[in-house]
């Protein structure tokens, strides 16, 4: 079972290389823009010398790649291996295929920042899988994982802005000394950014619930039943009144709110302050609001992708 969902991971991974090389022959190629990280001053080569992008990112990532072998983890450098080569073929293949009657592009600009825009969701998406499967997209991604490897306390934050802003601003010059270049370069690190780390994000933010009550066991057994997370019970004391009370500590997901909070009204002198939470921690069972366990469908390998 576990071979087989590696297998599956493997495929997954090689399925959203080939879409990305479809993203960017449908919506990066035809706008004339370069995406963030090495695979934008990829796209600038190939536009001002006719090199592919697909032999460009090959010859770029493989030497990485070793590197992050040997120094990191292998089995993500072999994970990102796939996704690198699923890319880079699939660019290959698809640069001798006619996929204008597909490719979005406008000749007089009107609504140019629709490719972009959708290049950039796309693009969001797919980090996501990968980080989910814990594999790269290469370039800065291994350039950041080598040097958090030697210096764990250093960011890599600034150097992967610093080089998008460098890709941004060459690009102006690249593309014929025009500002649109530029912007849509930004629109796009800034919307594939923000969908990723929603999606990266969404199955782990929450909402923690401290509810005020007489009446601890009673709604415990609700929430239990009803909503399948439990509660911690906190003796309290009121400080205006000095009466006895309690508080129940629960953390559920944001969908399971409004089910909770159907509960408390019930209850009289009962209420409840809730906090967003970012992200839940630990060691324990993810299940689904039926009961059941939630199974993941992606093997996660060794877990050191940053």
């Amino acid at each position: 079972m576990a071979n087989l969902k590696k297998v599956w991971t493997y495929l997954v991974i090689a399925f959203v290389g080939l879409l990305c090389a479809l993203n960017y022959e449908l919506f990066v190629f035809p706008n004339q823009f370069a995406p963030s990280g090495l695979n934008g001053i990829c796209t600038m080569i190939q536009h001002v010398f006719g090199i592919s992008v697909g032999s460009l990112s090959l010859l770029i990532n493989i030497p990485l790649a070793l590197l992050c072998y040997y120094k990191v983890s292998k089995p993500i450098a072999m994970r990102s291996m796939v996704y690198v080569g699923a890319f880079s073929v699939g660019l290959l293949i698809l640069d001798h295929l006619d996929l204008s009657m597909f490719a979005y592009a406008t000749e007089n600009g009107t609504s140019k920042i629709l490719g972009p825009l959708v290049a950039g969701i796309i693009a969001g998406y797919s980090y996501s899988i990968l980080a989910k499967a814990s594999a790269y997209s290469g370039g800065t991604d291994f350039i950041s994982a080598l040097i958090h490897a030697k210096n764990p306390q250093k960011s890599v934050y600034g150097l992967t802005f610093s080089m998008n802003v460098c890709i941004a601003i060459t690009s102006y010059f690249v593309y014929g000394y025009q500002m649109e270049p530029v912007i849509l370069c930004i629109l796009y690190s800034f919307t594939s950014s923000t969908v990723v780390e929603r999606l990266v994000k969404s199955g782990r933010e929450a909402v923690c619930f401290e509810i005020i009550t007489d009446y601890p066991k009673e709604i415990s057994e609700e929430i239990i039943k009803k909503v399948r997370h439990t509660t911690t019970l906190i003796p309290a004391k009121g400080m205006y009144s000095g009466r006895e009370t309690n508080m129940l500590i629960c953390v559920v997901n944001k969908t399971q709110v409004s089910a909770v909070s159907r509960i408390i009204r019930k209850y009289p002198y009962t209420f409840a302050v809730m906090d967003p939470v970012s992200e839940v921690m630990g060691n324990f069972k993810d299940l689904k609001t039926d009961g059941t366990d939630v199974r993941d469908i992606l093997d996660h390998g060794d877990g050191k992708t940053l």
